[in-house]
């Protein structure tokens, strides 16, 4: 590696790629929405001896990127250029001179991968160590692991099992561990997660490094049909088949592939057999995978089968919790509830709110509010025009209060279930176009009169109690998306 000294302070094409490679590690490691968020407006201003200067276009910009990733851009521009020691992070607002060609290398440059751990690779055959095999492994993300996963009834299940095959590969029972559930419910966290787990364990107790090979059933289409076209079959199959672990994520890929299905079954009982722990995932149970084979299905069932049910409201805020708490970041519970109640079935997309939601709060100085929650995130939580029944109003209600619906028309009147039912009349009123005598006769034939007075009564309390008045017009708009 070329050394940086005080006279490159004008573009070259060697600057701009390292800087361009530091980008893209960065970006790699933070992912798209926190890189496009917080860090693409970097520009390198310049490089002076061991000190590269790097400009923001904006203090807060500056303040934020200095104390979240100052210390890992000076780490990665050391292993970069090891006479680097030292990453200045100052306020400019043009591009500086080395920043349009390193701008051009970023956006058009393939981000390296993030290099697994040293005991994550595929053993080399014909010889009795093991050498690094990266194309085997696809890049692993450091931020799925199993601490990072946030554990609830959904997810509990898979998790054990997970956890168990990171600890004892190829247990009995548990080998092929196959998981399954809908998209953004955590099937490639859990598999990265084992992988990493391996990884630190081998380290940790020094012992023989676990060869593991992890790729998409995509990819393993991909290369099983570059064996065929350069005649390498045997070299494909025999690597294969020489790793510790095989982890193969979205099986359903290869649904209608009936070559790469076969060779997939093949390598499967040649390291069944040979004691090998398989980690498969896809979106249904093999059972109901139609377009596997039989033989392949019933192979695949023959293990430990494990689950990924839809998110319930408890854990997705547990999630919000968790990543709001790593940003260092105060969310009011509201929103929380907000958007746990919106964003139901993806996790991912419910991460990804948040993180918008933080990031227009930080960069415009605004609290995060409600209000704020529903303007920022018009496109996710869109509403849709539909007509609000009564029976949604009531369910909605009863559950946000954590009462039973049959007590909406029961006679009850303790204040614990009598106030939810006000609310739920008001809302009725304020979001259906039912009459008086039409909503009391939905709340157990109850007298227009009694409508009226919840209404009135709900309307006051939200005048003189503002925490009431926002829990109330939290549940108007989630009625209304």
């Amino acid at each position: 590696m070329a050394t940086i000294t005080e006279l490159e302070i004008v573009e070259t094409p060697q600057i701009a790629a390292q800087w361009a490679r530091i980008r893209g590690r960065l970006q790699h490691e933070v992912g798209e929405v926190e890189y496009r968020t917080w860090l693409r407006q970097m520009t390198l201003a310049g490089v002076d001896g061991d000190e590269v200067t790097v400009h923001l276009p904006t203090r807060f910009l500056r303040d934020w990127v200095r104390s979240r990733y100052g210390d890992r851009l000076s780490a990665l521009w050391h292993a970069e250029v090891p006479t680097v020691r030292r990453v200045e992070i100052r306020v400019g607002g043009a591009m500086g001179p080395i920043g349009p060609l390193a701008e051009s290398l970023a956006q058009t440059a393939e981000p390296p991968p993030v290099e697994p751990p040293t005991a994550l690779f595929a053993a080399s055959r014909n010889e009795d160590r093991a050498e690094p095999r990266p194309d085997l492994t696809a890049a692993l993300d450091p931020r799925f692991t199993f601490d990072g996963f946030v554990v609830g009834k959904p997810n509990e299940f898979a998790y054990a099992c997970a956890r168990r095959v990171a600890e004892l590969p190829s247990s009995a029972g548990f080998n092929p561990l196959f998981l399954y559930g809908g998209v953004g419910l955590g099937k490639t966290h859990l598999m990265h997660a084992i992988a990493w787990e391996m990884a630190s364990r081998q380290a940790g107790e020094q012992r023989r490094p676990v060869s593991v090979a992890y790729m998409s059933a995509e990819k393993f289409m991909y290369r099983f049909i570059a064996a065929i076209r350069s005649q390498s079959t045997m070299e494909f199959k025999e690597t294969l088949r020489s790793v510790d672990v095989l982890m193969i994520d979205d099986l359903q890929f290869l649904i209608g592939k009936d070559n790469t299905q076969e060779e997939f079954f093949h390598t499967f009982n040649a390291l069944v057999d040979a004691g090998r722990q398989i980690v498969v995932s896809a979106d249904k149970s093999p059972s109901d995978l139609s377009g596997l084979e039989d033989r392949l299905r019933t192979r695949l069932g023959c293990g430990m089968v494990a689950d990924l049910h839809a998110t319930t409201f408890e854990l997705r805020i547990s999630i919000l919790e968790a990543k709001a708490a790593r940003a260092g970041i105060p969310v009011p519970s509201k929103v929380m509830e907000f958007l746990a109640h919106k964003i139901t079935s993806n996790v991912r997309e419910l991460e990804g709110a948040l993180n918008r939601l933080v990031a227009h709060a930080n960069l415009f100085g605004r609290p995060i509010t409600l209000e704020s929650a529903q303007e920022v995130l018009h496109d996710i939580l869109k509403a849709h025009d539909r007509r609000v029944t009564i029976e949604e109003i009531q369910r909605k209600v009863a559950e946000h209060y954590n009462i039973r619906l049959t007590d909406m028309s029961s006679a009850r009147r303790a204040r614990a279930v009598a106030r939810p039912r006000q609310v739920a009349m008001y809302l009725a009123k304020q979001l259906t176009s039912r009459s008086l005598p039409e909503i009391g006769r939905k709340f157990g034939n109850r007298d227009h009169t009694t409508v009226m007075h919840a209404v009135s009564r709900i309307g006051e309390l939200m005048q003189c109690d503002s925490s009431f008045a926002e829990d109330v017009e939290l549940l108007r708009r989630m009625l209304e998306s």
